[in-house]
């Protein structure tokens, strides 16, 4: 007899399509997809239009990052939870199946990641001069699709930690952010 081998963590692990940051004119600062559901770079930019023309006049906004809840829709069968700061607008996109308050904390996760590592001026500018803390932020909310963190002190800690630290190449930090993430999940499941 054969037994058939499942991945049933991937299946019941919360997921999201894509995370997008982008500028008041709706181009992109930083953005990382983990579906195939926007196969070229052209429909992932007319995505990114669509989403941003949809949710550009919403009461999304705020000039105090911290007082503005996020904003949840539906678009084209996505789940899209956004979040505008200044100039800047934060968005998570998930399947339709996803669970928007999982989502919410997701997005609520980088936006104050991203305000603990730009201490506070959440602004493109800023966003631009910093853009390698950005990206590693999102790596570790996010691997594969697979929501890894959405704690900001611990995101924005690891992140300080491996930015500061010139030993570990840049190319190898993302793994082992991913192992050391994967570490202390499975080392928490098990205390518990």
């Amino acid at each position: 007899m054969g037994h058939e081998f499942r991945d049933y963590s991937r299946e019941s692990c919360p997921t999201v399509k894509n995370i997008l940051l982008l500028d008041s004119e709706g181009k992109r600062v930083a953005v990382k997809y983990y579906s195939d559901d926007w196969p070229t770079h052209a429909a992932k930019l007319a995505f990114e239009k669509s989403v941003f023309t949809k949710t550009l006049k919403t009461n999304a906004r705020s000039e105090v990052w911290f007082f503005c809840a996020a904003e949840i829709t539906m678009f084209d069968g996505y789940i899209v939870v956004y979040k505008f700061i200044h100039d800047l607008h934060f968005f998570v996109t998930a399947g339709d199946d996803e669970n928007e308050l999982i989502l919410a904390s997701v997005l609520q996760g980088f936006t104050e990641s991203v305000a603990l590592l730009l201490r506070n001026d959440v602004e493109k500018r800023t966003a631009l001069e910093n853009l390698d803390l950005i990206l590693l932020c999102i790596d570790e909310i996010v691997d594969g699709g697979i929501i890894l963190e959405t704690d900001a002190n611990n995101i924005a800690g690891k992140v300080a930690t491996n930015a500061v630290d010139g030993s570990v190449p840049f190319s190898e930090q993302t793994i082992s952010q991913a192992l050391a993430t994967a570490r202390e999940h499975l080392a928490r499941s098990l205390l518990k």
